[in-house]
C-alpha cells in the first residue's frame, strides 16, 4: 500500500468519526442545518473508499489490456465524489425547502454548537493536510478528496453561523435558509470538480508552467541535435506523458541519436514527477524551422 492509497484510507477513518460527531450534534438539537451538515459528511466517507479503491486500481503496472497504466481511474473517482458532492447538495435543499415551510425551534443549541465545532476543526486540519499531500504527489483523487472535506467545513462555518443567527434573534427560520445557502455552495464545488475531471479524462495537457518547464528541458539537453517540435504532453493520475519530434543531422547514428534521447529523458523524468517520454526521431531534412531550438 502506497502513501496515496494509506492517505485515502485515513481519510476515510477521520470522516467517519467526524460523521458521527456530527450526527450527535444533530440528535442533541434537532437542527435541519446540522442534519444537513451529517448528511454531506456520509458522502464524504462513501468518496474517500471510492477515492481508496481508484488509487488502488490507478496503482497498478501497466499489462497487455491497458499498456499505458490505469492512471485515469483517479479521474474516474474525482468525477463520481462531484456527483456525490451534488447529490448531497439537492437532497439538502429539498429539506431546506420544507424547513422553510414548517420551522422547528431547536433544542439544546450550544452542546449541539460545541460538538459540531469540534467536528469542524479536526476536518479543516486534515483538508490542508491532504490538499498539501495531493498537490506534493500529483494524486487528482486526493485533491478532489480534500476539496470535498474543504466543501464540508464550509458547510458546518455556514452552519454553525446560521445556528447563532437563530440563538440572536429567536427566528427558527434562519435555521434551513442558511442550510438551502450552504447547499448551493456545496452545488457548485461538485460541478467545479467534475468539469476539471473529465478535462483529465479527455487528455488536457499539462499545466502552463509545467509545459514551459519541459521545453526548457528539452532546449538545454538536447546538445547534437538539430531541432525538436510537436511538444506534446498530457496528464493522467501521476503520470504526465511528453512525446515529441527531434531532429537530428541526416549522418547521425542511429547510436549517437540514442544517445540524446536517453539524455533528454533521463533530464525529463528526474525533473518532471511521473513523466513518461516519447521521442521520434527525424533526419534534418525534416526540420520545420520553427520548432524548439536545442543547445
Amino acid at each position: 500500500m502506497n502513501r496515496t492509497q494509506k492517505a485515502a484510507l485515513a481519510s476515510a477513518g477521520i470522516g467517519l468519526a467526524v460523521t458521527g460527531l456530527k450526527f450527535l450534534a444533530w440528535w442533541l438539537t434537532g437542527s435541519l442545518a446540522l442534519w444537513s451538515d451529517a448528511l454531506e459528511s456520509i458522502i464524504n466517507v462513501v468518496a474517500a473508499c471510492g477515492a481508496f479503491v481508484a488509487l488502488r486500481v490507478a496503482g497498478r503496472p501497466a499489462d497487455a489490456d491497458h499498456p499505458y497504466g490505469h492512471h485515469k481511474a483517479e479521474f474516474f473517482s474525482a468525477v463520481i465524489e462531484g456527483i456525490l458532492i451534488a447529490v448531497a447538495a439537492l437532497l439538502i435543499l429539498r429539506e431546506a425547502y420544507y424547513g422553510i415551510l414548517e420551522p422547528k425551534p431547536i433544542e439544546a443549541p450550544a452542546l449541539g454548537l460545541a460538538v459540531n465545532a469540534v467536528a469542524t476543526v479536526v476536518n479543516g486540519v486534515w483538508a490542508v493536510a491532504l490538499l498539501r499531500w495531493g498537490r506534493a504527489w500529483r494524486s487528482p483523487a486526493l485533491i478532489a478528496d480534500a476539496r470535498h472535506v474543504l466543501a464540508d467545513v464550509v458547510t458546518s462555518v455556514g452552519v454553525l453561523a446560521g445556528l447563532g443567527a437563530v440563538l440572536a434573534t429567536g427566528y427558527p427560520v434562519l435555521d434551513p435558509l442558511v442550510a438551502g445557502l450552504v447547499a448551493l455552495n456545496i452545488l457548485w464545488s461538485g460541478w467545479t470538480m467534475v468539469r476539471e475531471s473529465i478535462d483529465g479524462l479527455m487528455d488536457r495537457a499539462a499545466p502552463p508552467e509545467m509545459v514551459t518547464e519541459i521545453r526548457a528541458l528539452i532546449s538545454r539537453h538536447g546538445s547534437g541535435a538539430l531541432e525538436a517540435h510537436d511538444v506534446r504532453t498530457r496528464s493522467a493520475g501521476q503520470a504526465t506523458f511528453i512525446d515529441f519530434h527531434l531532429v537530428v543531422p541526416g549522418e547521425m547514428s542511429v547510436r549517437e541519436a540514442h544517445a540524446i534521447c536517453d539524455r533528454m529523458e533521463g533530464a525529463l523524468e528526474a525533473d518532471i514527477p511521473g513523466a513518461v517520454v516519447t521521442i521520434h526521431v527525424e533526419p534534418g531534412e525534416e526540420a520545420k524551422g520553427f520548432g524548439l531550438p536545442v543547445i
